[in-house]
């Protein structure tokens, strides 16, 4: 495993909680994943939150009107470590986990692990880059929950 005394990986709730079990391990695998893609880390937060806080921040931050399940910021310059910052919307990864069919557990881990490949590089705008991060987040989920 890899030590994170020296890593800030940190989970945070905003307006909502969530059951968040094993967050030791979870650090330890996203400080992993960022190794495994070779991608500089510096720290990264996870703010969970409602639909309505992440609503806001998509108003003001990016100019969008819509609910969405997570998005993610790179806080640092070009060409240095990632200090990241992921906002998922708890509402949205309830609601999605009944339209998808899985438990909450696998889509809250999906969504996870999808804001930590944006910072890692992944895009999701085309079909081609959707179908590309759905790989790596399916590759990610085996190997965490293995």
């Amino acid at each position: 495993m890899i030590n994170t005394s020296s890593l800030q990986v940190s989970f945070h709730f905003a307006d909502q909680q969530c059951t968040l079990a094993q967050r030791t391990v979870l650090k330890q695998f996203l400080a992993s994943l960022f190794k495994k893609e070779k991608i500089p880390l510096e720290s990264l937060t996870y703010i969970f939150c409602s639909d309505n806080y992440l609503l806001e921040i998509n108003r003001q931050y990016l100019q969008h009107d819509y609910f969405t399940d997570i998005i993610t910021f790179n806080m640092a310059n070009k060409f240095q470590p990632v200090i990241g910052e992921i906002y998922i919307s708890i509402d949205r990864v309830k609601d999605n986990a009944r339209s998808f069919g899985v438990s909450f557990k696998q889509e809250l881990h999906r969504v996870i692990f999808h804001g930590s490949l944006h910072l890692c590089g992944y895009k999701d705008k085309t079909k081609e880059q959707q179908t590309l991060m759905r790989a790596m987040e399916d590759k990610y989920l085996k190997w965490y929950f293995k």
